[in-house]
């Protein structure tokens, strides 16, 4: 009896330990199963719909909301046969660099699909000092936030990149070589990233740089593009977005 008494303990013992030993072994991770993304018939006749995200290019800061290039584009549309297309919804505000608009986006969940989406974003990231490789994952995390809200079609949506203010009076107490550099830099990575994706790739950099010259392309506030500038996005932008909305 006094035997069986002193196994019992020890029994004890070793499923405690086999316990502890058990809960401390990390569960296995299983992958969910490949497929392919689940794309939404369009229903004919109905309003198409349109996504901006950025920064201050894109809300347009110191221009009137007509002169916004989402609104611009927009109305080149109309004008151009796709007259079912309703106003853009824009998600974007000056200052944002590419951390902002992920929190934005994923707390204003925006209702897609949509039939096109643009982005422009990373001024912010680049006159903040953020590092380039920051920006690299953070806009390929964004792409991928666009492709799944333009119903997983990569050729709905477009990158634009990212304007040169170097040649605005706002720059002329910096290092105006070291901004168009790094505005080179950070457009480099966009592209590239957005060219991995598959998605369009809208280059308005040389444009924004003619400001350098021409003093009508910048607004009052001496930093921003002008309605005349964001015009010209418009007249580029539309005719591409025209090709997936037909």
């Amino acid at each position: 009896m006094l035997r069986n008494l002193l196994i019992i303990p020890l029994l004890v013992s070793a499923v405690a330990q086999y316990s502890c030993v058990k809960d401390e072994t990390p569960m296995p991770v299983v992958q969910p199963p490949a497929t392919s993304p689940v794309v939404i018939p369009p229903v004919p006749n109905q309003q198409k719909k349109y996504l901006a995200l950025g920064d201050s290019y894109t809300i347009g800061q110191g221009v009137p909301p007509a002169d916004r290039y989402p609104v611009q584009t927009k109305n080149w549309l109309v004008d151009n046969g796709i007259t079912t297309i309703a106003d853009p919804q824009i998600i974007a505000t000056s200052g944002w660099t590419t951390s902002n608009l992920q929190v934005a986006l994923n707390s204003q969940n925006p209702t897609g699909p949509f039939d096109v989406v643009s982005l422009l974003i990373g001024v912010n990231d680049q006159y903040r000092g953020l590092d380039a490789d920051g920006y690299k994952i953070r806009f390929a995390q964004l792409l991928q936030q666009c492709i799944s809200l333009a119903n997983n079609l990569p050729a709905h949506v477009f990158v634009l990149s990212i304007p040169d203010y170097s040649v605005t009076p706002f720059a002329m107490n910096y290092d105006v070589e070291q901004i168009r550099k790094q505005i080179d830099e950070f457009n480099e990575i966009n592209k590239q990233v957005a060219l991995s994706f598959n998605v369009q790739y809208l280059d308005i950099t040389p444009s924004t740089r003619e400001a350098k010259n021409n003093p009508a392309l910048i607004c009052s506030d001496g930093l921003h593009p002008s309605g005349v500038e964001y015009k010209k996005w418009a007249e580029r932008l539309g005719p591409l977005m025209k090709t997936v909305l037909q």
